[in-house]
């Protein structure tokens, strides 16, 4: 995945990084004792479903000094991640709940990924990436359309968004 990150960036050096919210909580929710973990976890969702970055700054910086003297780990690894966790707020809010999580991406991969385990030793690489393919095209029908479509073309044309709110622009 670092590979992926420092390729995006040297590609497309205008790229925003949105850390996946499901995978950040499992990791920080397990460096806690299973004793705090619902607590935590609803400290966690306090941060990316509040309404404003501000809130959700605030909601961080509580659960930081909440839960970070017990166990600086669980906090070390929230807060290193601190930005790109933060970065859906900067975007139309119709686009929020897409991109605060990979988990609908990696659904997608993990069939082609367990079908390829299946047939192991079956396939040439020629063979592999077509039934990847094949696998792909087959899971797009189920995908659902993207909320908030319409913004796509402001977003690829550097509109600013704060809060989920496109920002108005200043006469020159």
């Amino acid at each position: 995945a670092l590979g992926f990150w420092t390729a995006l960036r040297e590609v497309f050096a205008m790229t925003r990084e949105q850390r996946c919210w499901v995978h950040k909580t499992m990791n920080v929710l397990n460096a806690m004792p299973k004793s705090v973990q619902a607590r935590a976890k609803g400290h966690l969702h306090d941060i990316w479903q509040a309404e404003t970055k501000v809130e959700a700054n605030v909601a961080f910086d509580f659960f930081v000094a909440t839960y970070g003297v017990k166990w600086g780990k669980a906090v070390a690894k929230l807060v290193k991640d601190r930005d790109a966790l933060l970065t859906f707020y900067d975007f139309p809010a119709e686009h929020w709940k897409h991109i605060r999580t990979s988990n609908p991406i990696e659904s997608t991969f993990a069939t082609v990924r367990h079908r390829t385990k299946r047939t192991k030793g079956c396939l040439s690489r020629k063979t592999g990436l077509a039934m990847a393919f094949k696998l792909m095209m087959s899971a797009q029908k189920k995908w659902r359309r993207l909320d908030g479509q319409n913004r796509l073309p402001e977003i690829i044309h550097g509109v600013e968004f704060r809060d989920g709110l496109r920002q108005l622009q200043a006469a020159a």
